[in-house]
């Protein structure tokens, strides 16, 4: 349930059933919130999605989520009704509590392997926000996704889960969804490498089919157009409402 609408400082807090399912505080274009959607998506969890708008955040958004971060899952239908935040700290704990569909593999090392890969993503991360918010040069951006590119011809399998998309291959996909944000930022610099990327490059094109990322994808377009509102001081927030 959503109206894809962002609520705002002033609004009042949403209305929901008391149906007992998971609701989920997101921004559209946040990629740590498209983690958590990808997540639930994956695994069929039925679920409530209400956007807030984190440039006026409501008032109410501290009853769910106490740093005001988004994204923030909050479980109604357990004890005390807590809330989760952080977004790997969701997607572990979606996936242990709904074992359909597991992400994560069963095997302890792979299982921790796993995690140290999405731990290291942070470098791209930090890279990619560093050169489309603050104009920072892009050279930190490629040698960090080279360990990425290694790491899935190492594997020898199209997704980092194996034949299929597990945790790694969602975790780190809302990043290579906004590359058009980073060539709209840099223009004729930006220069993504298809052949040194080749396993990333055929990763891209699957993951753009799949069905959970198509569940939950923007074009390259509305994130462009998502960010050039936001460089301009009026960030559209809704607008794939």
């Amino acid at each position: 349930m959503s109206s894809g609408k962002h609520l705002a400082k002033g609004s009042p807090k949403p209305a929901l059933p008391d149906d007992g399912v998971p609701r989920l505080y997101s921004m559209r274009f946040c990629p740590y919130a498209e983690r958590a959607h990808l997540a639930l998506n994956a695994k069929k969890v039925p679920h409530h999605s209400i956007y807030v708008n984190l440039t006026e955040k409501p008032e109410w958004l501290v009853d769910v989520s106490p740093l005001l971060k988004v994204p923030a899952l909050h479980l109604v239908a357990e004890k005390d009704q807590p809330s989760l935040i952080e977004s790997l700290i969701i997607v572990e704990y979606l996936d242990e509590k709904y074992p359909q569909n597991p992400l994560l593999p069963k095997d302890p090392l792979q299982r921790a392997q796993d995690k140290i890969l999405v731990e290291r993503f942070t470098a791209v991360t930090s890279a990619f926000f560093k050169t489309v918010l603050h104009g920072a040069k892009v050279d930190d951006l490629w040698p960090a996704i080279d360990t990425f590119e290694t790491e899935l011809a190492k594997r020898g399998t199209p997704y980092f889960g194996g034949d299929k998309p597990g945790y790694v291959d969602y975790m780190i996909w809302p990043w290579f969804e906004r590359l058009s944000v980073l060539q709209f930022v840099l223009k004729e610099a930006y220069n993504f490498d298809k052949q040194r990327y080749a396993k990333i490059s055929a990763w891209i094109d699957l993951l753009t089919k799949d069905e959970v990322v198509q569940s939950f994808f923007a074009t390259p377009e509305q994130h462009v157009e998502y960010f050039r509102s936001r460089s301009a001081g009026n960030t559209n927030y809704d607008l794939l409402a």
